[in-house]
């Protein structure tokens, strides 16, 4: 009877190591995790921020004025006469 008391024991004992082991890893995991998601939501972060900069210089290039002004100073580009205008209908 005693055998299988003490068995008993050690088996327990076992199961509460296990266990004991596994909430630490499990632990060590989450905290690696976690600080993980924390520098990936700052590289979203960074990411957005690139974005919006990079629509706002979109925006200012597209802008119809500014094309007009490229167009004529660098590729000296200027207005039809109005005797080389055709219109085209379909």
């Amino acid at each position: 009877m005693k055998a299988i008391g003490v068995f008993c024991l050690l088996l327990l004992l076992a199961a509460v190591m296990v266990s004991a082991i596994a909430v630490v890893w499990t632990r060590h995991q989450s905290r690696v995790l976690f600080v993980q998601l924390t520098q990936l939501q700052g590289r979203r972060d960074d990411l957005n921020i690139e974005y919006g900069q990079l629509e706002l210089e979109q925006a200012t290039w597209a802008e119809p004025r500014r094309i007009d002004t490229e167009a004529r100073s660098k590729l000296d580009m200027s207005m039809p006469s109005p005797q080389n205008v055709r219109l085209v209908q379909q």
